[in-house]
């Protein structure tokens, strides 16, 4: 693995990878954030797509985009971009922007239906790649869309990225949040801070009544925040101009951005400024924006 030396070791009862690296802040980059879920299909990727927009669109944030899920990256198509990213002369490879936001993906480097067959190595070097090898320039922050998961992938980029915190997306779905307190506990066993919990999903609004129906559960997410003595820091409803927005590669805060949804994600986008702000305090960056 590049950039690594390949040892194992117990990190709090679990085998990881471990790095020599000491000073994991990247120039230029003044906060670091992952978007994760211990399962998949609760939102990840639209929660990040969004945020990220809403940070650059909304509060005039210099944002990044950095889609770490290498089996399935999804971001090329929710950002509607799909050119290569140009590569300098010293090898350095240059984001592919869009809606004001620099993007970087293992989808804009291969065929969009290849399949990734890789073993954890290979994982953990293609992310070096496109964290380390990649001309991101000054960003206020940096949203890295995670893969589904407490593995290789995980470990790579808190080996990678010195992160400000983690973003826990769940559905209020039992099975859901149980894997969500996995990833809680797993990034703590690396020493990355939870900025809070965010509900997907959280209700449908029929659109002839206008009553709310509850698919996955009732104030799940809030509950184990609570009990975990994390923050709530979002709550995002099931909506179809949602979907459609990431299928079009139109994010819904672009297309709608008076809308109720893209309020919802501008009120996310607040609150995990402030969540940053907070821990800043708690354990000073080298350069804060706030």
């Amino acid at each position: 693995m590049e950039g690594f030396c390949r040892f194992f070791i117990r990190v709090g009862g679990v085998r990881g990878y471990s790095t020599i690296k000491k000073d994991l802040h990247i120039e230029g980059i003044k906060h670091a954030i992952a978007v994760a879920s211990g399962k998949g299909g609760v939102g990840k990727s639209t929660t990040a797509v969004n945020l990220a927009v809403a940070l650059a669109n909304k509060f005039r944030l210099k944002v990044g985009l950095l889609d770490a899920d290498v089996y399935g990256p999804n971001v090329p198509i929710m950002m509607k971009i799909n050119s290569k990213p140009e590569v300098t002369k010293d090898k350095k490879m240059v984001p592919v922007e869009n809606y004001g936001i620099k993007c970087m993906s293992m989808g804009l480097l291969v065929q969009t239906d290849d399949a990734f067959v890789w073993r954890g190595p290979m994982v953990g070097s293609a992310l070096g790649k496109m964290v380390r090898d990649v001309t991101w320039g000054n960003l206020d922050i940096l949203v890295v869309d995670m893969p589904p998961g407490t593995g290789d992938a995980q470990i790579a980029i808190s080996q990678l990225l010195h992160l400000s915190g983690a973003l826990i997306v769940s559905t209020p779905q039992d099975v859901a949040l149980m894997d969500a307190r996995r990833g809680v506990k797993m990034f703590s066993k690396v020493q990355v801070p939870i900025l809070g919990f965010v509900e997907n999903m959280s209700h449908f609004n029929c659109p002839h009544c206008g009553e709310a129906s509850f698919i996955f559960g009732k104030e799940g997410t809030h509950k184990a925040a609570t009990e975990m003595g994390l923050e709530f820091v979002g709550q995002i409803p099931l909506e179809i101009e949602i979907r459609k927005g990431c299928d079009e590669g139109v994010p819904i805060v672009i297309s709608s951005p008076d809308s109720v949804v893209s309020k919802a994600y501008g009120g996310l986008a607040q609150n995990v400024i402030n969540r940053l702000e907070v821990l800043s305090k708690e354990q000073p960056p080298p350069e804060i924006f706030l």
